[in-house]
C-alpha cells in the first residue's frame, strides 16, 4: 500500500479563516492517523493579490493550532518552470492548443450564447486551427472530450458524475504566460504525490476538469473529499459579519488553540454523542467518510463553552504563560512573577476565555483600585469596622498560613464573636478586590499573601474612618 499523502494549499490573499483552518485540520488529522505525509502548499500565482503578510498570517495561524507539515511550504510562484513543461508536453502530444481568441471576441460570443439560451462555453473556433500561433500571443488551451461522462466516489458526497459536453476547453495558460489555477493545483498535486484531495465543495465543478488532466498527462487520479461550506447563524455563508473568522483573531480573544481544534473538527464530523476530544482521540477515531453532507453552522456559544471546559481542566503553569501578554496589555508589567500560576488556579474555575480571566486578575497586581461604589456603600461602613480589626489581628499572629490555616482563621472569628461567614466575607472580599465578585476569600487571601492582605484591610479601614 502506498504512503498517504495529503496536502493543505491556501492562497495568501488573507488571514487563515475558520473554514481554511477546519480544511487543513481534516487533512492534518487523517494524515496523522495514516502516518502519511501532511504537506504545506501556498497557492500564490495571483501576484496582485497575494501578500508575505498574509502568508506569515497563515503559518502562525497553523502554528497556533499546532497543525505541522512535513513538507513545504512550497511556493507556486517558485514554479512556473514546471508548469511550463507540462504545457509544452501537452502541446506536444496533441492534447492542447494554442488560441488567439481576444477577450473581446469571447466576450461577445459569452453573450450571444446566453441571449440564444446555449451554455456560455468556448466554442472550439481555435481547436483545429492548421496555422501555426507559435509565435503569436496566444493562451493555451486543453484539448477536452466533448462527449461521455466524467465522475468520481466522493469520500463525503458520494457518486459524482458531468457531462463532458459541458464541459469546455479549459485555459492552462494565459498568453502572458502565466499558467491557470486548474493547471498548477493537478501539477502540483500529481508531481507531488498527493493521494487524498479535501477540500471545500465549493470546489466540486473544478474536480472533472481536473480529473480530465491527470488523464491526459498519464496520472493517477487521486481520491476527492469535498467539504461541505461553513454556514452562520443566518445560514449564510460564514463572513465577517458573523464575527472574527481568522483564527489568529480568536487568539486574541482568549480562546485556547485545542478548543478552536476541538470545535472545528466537530463542526460537520461527529463520533457518537462525545463532545471532548484529545487530540491523541482525534488522530485514532477521525475518519472523513464521517464528515456529514450538509453545511455546518457556526456557534459561538458552543465554542466559548469548549473553551471554559479547557481552561477549566487546563494546567496553571501553561496558562499562567499565556496569561503573561494578555496581562501586560492591562499594564501589568511584572506579569510573569512565580505566583501566577497561583493567581490562575483561583480563576480557573469562572473565566471562560483568557481575557475574562486576565481581567479577572487585575486586582492582583494593582492595590490602589477603586472601591465599586454599591459595595463601598453596603459593606465599607463604620459597622464593619470590627470585623476588618478581628480579621487583621488574627492574620498578624497567624502560624499557618496555608489555605486550610486561613479557613481555620475565619472560623474561628465566626465562632468567637457569634456571627456567621456570610457577615465576615463580603466585607472582606471588597477590601481585598474592590468588589464583591471574586474567587473564594481562602484563595484570594492565601495568593496575596499575609502582608499585602494586612495592608489592603487597613486600607479599607482607613477609607471608612476618612469617610
Amino acid at each position: 500500500m502506498s504512503e498517504v499523502r495529503l496536502r493543505f494549499a491556501p492562497s495568501p490573499t488573507g488571514y487563515l479563516h475558520v473554514g481554511g483552518a477546519r480544511t487543513a485540520l481534516f487533512n492534518w488529522l487523517l494524515a496523522r492517523k495514516e502516518q502519511g505525509k501532511f504537506i504545506l502548499r501556498i497557492e500564490d500565482t495571483d501576484v496582485a493579490r497575494s501578500t508575505q503578510e498574509s502568508v506569515d498570517a497563515i503559518l502562525e495561524g497553523m502554528r497556533w493550532l499546532g497543525l505541522d507539515w512535513d513538507e513545504g511550504p512550497f511556493y507556486q510562484s517558485e514554479r512556473f518552470p514546471v508548469y511550463r513543461e507540462y504545457v509544452e508536453k501537452l502541446l506536444a502530444e496533441g492534447k492542447a492548443y494554442r488560441c488567439r481568441c481576444t477577450p473581446e471576441e469571447l466576450e461577445g460570443r459569452r453573450e450571444q450564447a446566453m441571449r440564444e439560451g446555449r451554455k456560455p462555453k468556448y466554442d472550439g473556433t481555435c481547436r483545429n486551427l492548421a496555422e501555426d500561433l507559435s509565435g503569436t500571443p496566444s493562451a493555451i488551451r486543453f484539448k477536452a472530450p466533448g462527449e461521455g461522462m466524467t465522475a468520481f466516489d466522493d469520500l463525503i458526497k458520494g457518486r459524482i458524475a458531468f457531462n463532458n459536453e459541458e464541459l469546455d476547453d479549459l485555459i492552462i495558460q494565459r498568453s502572458d504566460g502565466t499558467p491557470t489555477y486548474n493547471f498548477t493545483v493537478v501539477i502540483d498535486d500529481a508531481t507531488m504525490g498527493i493521494t487524498t484531495v479535501i477540500r471545500g465543495d465549493d470546489h466540486i465543478n473544478n474536480t472533472p476538469r481536473q480529473i480530465l488532466l491527470y488523464e491526459a498527462l498519464g496520472y493517477p487520479v487521486p481520491r476527492f473529499a469535498h467539504v461541505p461550506m461553513i454556514l452562520g447563524s443566518d445560514k449564510t455563508r460564514l463572513s465577517k459579519r458573523h464575527g472574527a473568522t481568522s483564527v489568529i483573531a480568536y487568539r486574541e480573544m482568549g480562546y485556547l488553540p485545542e478548543a478552536m481544534v476541538n470545535y472545528l473538527v466537530r463542526l460537520g464530523w461527529s463520533h457518537g454523542d462525545q463532545e471532548i476530544f484529545s487530540l491523541e482521540e482525534l488522530i485514532e477515531k477521525f475518519a472523513i467518510e464521517d464528515v456529514g453532507k450538509s453545511a455546518g453552522v457556526f456557534n459561538p456559544e458552543k465554542l466559548i463553552w469548549l473553551n471554559a471546559h479547557y481552561i477549566k481542566n487546563g494546567d496553571p503553569k501553561r496558562l499562567a504563560e499565556l496569561l503573561v501578554p494578555f496581562l501586560r496589555e492591562r499594564g501589568v508589567e511584572q506579569a510573569d512573577k512565580p505566583e501566577l500560576p497561583a493567581v490562575v488556579k483561583t480563576l480557573q474555575e469562572r473565566a471562560r476565555t483568557m481575557v475574562e480571566m486576565s481581567d479577572g486578575a487585575l486586582f492582583y497586581y494593582r492595590d490602589d483600585f477603586d472601591y465599586d461604589p454599591q459595595a463601598a456603600e453596603k459593606f465599607l461602613k463604620p459597622e464593619t469596622l470590627p470585623v476588618y480589626e478581628a480579621v487583621i489581628g488574627k492574620l498578624e499572629t497567624i502560624t499557618d498560613f496555608s489555605y486550610h490555616g486561613i479557613e481555620a482563621m475565619f472560623k474561628d472569628i465566626c465562632t468567637e464573636r457569634g456571627i456567621k461567614l456570610g457577615q465576615i466575607g463580603p466585607p472582606v472580599r471588597v477590601a481585598l478586590c474592590g468588589g464583591t465578585t471574586s474567587p473564594g476569600i481562602y484563595d484570594v487571601v492565601e495568593v496575596l499573601g499575609k502582608e499585602e492582605s494586612v495592608m489592603r484591610l487597613k486600607r479599607a479601614v482607613d477609607y471608612i474612618e476618612n469617610s
